[in-house]
């Protein structure tokens, strides 16, 4: 297996895209943040004491994907020209979806996860306070396309895996 982001001497270096073109490219990721039942009823009701957490997830979701760069090392950075992340309460956890689309040279699924991901922390900061048990799961890209990849989702490589 080779390490796009290694050298010969197996150092790390950040992978030259200058002579890629752009091309539209979209990335979605979930994650899921488990919650206790009575701060489902207080999300469903609108009532968590730190005020509405739903509002306070999404807008971090969508700052975090802006600040890719600043977070990981070799990241480039790329124009986010959109970036939607929605929040849905199931049974016992919140679930976090977020895509992620630009027109640039290389991918968004670290926009994507990252979006997830602080968007799931944001969660877990209103509630904390009163539910201890809080935590985040299965944060993972489940589709992207464009690029010389193109499509990709996790449904078809799990069944192609025989994981379905």
């Amino acid at each position: 297996m080779k390490f796009t982001h290694l050298d010969q001497s197996g150092e790390a270096y950040m992978v030259d895209v200058t002579e890629k073109q752009p091309t539209v490219r979209q990335a979605t990721a979930e994650g899921l943040v488990r919650v206790s039942r009575p701060i489902m009823d207080a999300l469903r009701e609108g009532t968590v004491p730190k005020g509405d957490v739903l509002a306070v997830a999404r807008i971090a979701g969508i700052s975090a994907a802006k600040r890719v760069p600043e977070l990981l090392p070799l990241a480039h950075t790329i124009g986010v020209h959109g970036a939607k992340v929605d929040l849905e309460l199931l049974e016992e956890h919140v679930k976090i979806t977020a895509t992620v689309r630009t027109a640039d040279r290389t991918g968004v699924e670290m926009e994507a996860l990252t979006a997830v991901s602080v968007a799931a922390l944001a969660v877990v900061d209103m509630v904390k306070g009163v539910d201890k048990l809080v935590s985040i799961e299965q944060c993972q890209i489940i589709a992207k396309s464009g690029g010389r990849s193109g499509q990709w989702t996790r449904e078809a490589a799990l069944k192609d895996a025989g994981q379905e």
